[in-house]
């Protein structure tokens, strides 16, 4: 009889664990779910469809991405310090690739009310000639700036002396003009050039 109740209990037991394990299992598998469709909304989520002109004057635009990977950054030629430094770093690490590899850097500006193509191209003489001035009017410059979440905003007076708050993030987009990540310059060169390397 005592058999018979342990018996009874135990598939009790069972039967419970077994319930308990299936729904962890399926709560398991929508975690998973909404999490790989969460990263691949934050990967559509950065770049998109733009229309800038380039410092030769020639029109570009998103579908100009592919083919290589891509680096991106925004800023403008009147930055002190943070934007001259980065391009330089980013002519560094294209230097340490070598002048054969098919690889661009876009300086977008977020100040278009000074920097004109003529001012852009005067501007990056200093820099690799893989880094491509993109500059447009008003609509086009926040256009490209939403499609890539980038902030920017004109600090002081609205009479050419002033600065601009912007974001620094530099993007990594592949051969297809997807965005891949934000890409570290804070290394050596050659470290920065292997990474690229991998995505040619």
């Amino acid at each position: 009889m005592l058999t018979k109740v342990m018996t009874k209990a135990s598939r009790q037991f069972l039967f419970i664990a077994v319930a308990l394990a299936l729904g962890l299992m399926v709560l398991g598998g929508l975690a998973f779910r909404n999490l790989a469709d969460n990263g691949a909304q934050g990967v559509a989520a950065i770049g998109g469809p733009f229309a800038m002109t380039a410092q030769d004057g020639r029109a570009l635009t998103d579908a100009d991405l592919k083919g290589h990977p891509t680096l991106i950054f925004f800023g403008y030629t009147h930055c002190p310090d943070f934007c001259p430094t980065t391009l330089t770093q980013i002519s560094s690490v294209f230097k340490e690739m070598g002048p054969d590899k098919k690889i661009e850097a876009l300086f977008v500006t977020i100040d278009p009310q000074r920097d004109t193509p003529d001012t852009m191209k005067t501007y990056l003489e200093s820099f690799d000639p893989r880094i491509i001035g993109l500059s447009g009017n008003e609509a086009q410059t926040r256009a490209i700036a939403k499609a890539y979440k980038v902030y920017f905003k004109k600090e002081g007076a609205d009479n050419g002396d002033y600065t601009m708050d912007h974001t620094g993030v530099v993007y990594l987009m592949d051969k297809n003009g997807r965005f891949v990540s934000a890409f570290n310059l804070d290394r050596p060169a050659k470290q920065a050039a292997d990474e690229l390397t991998r995505y040619l």
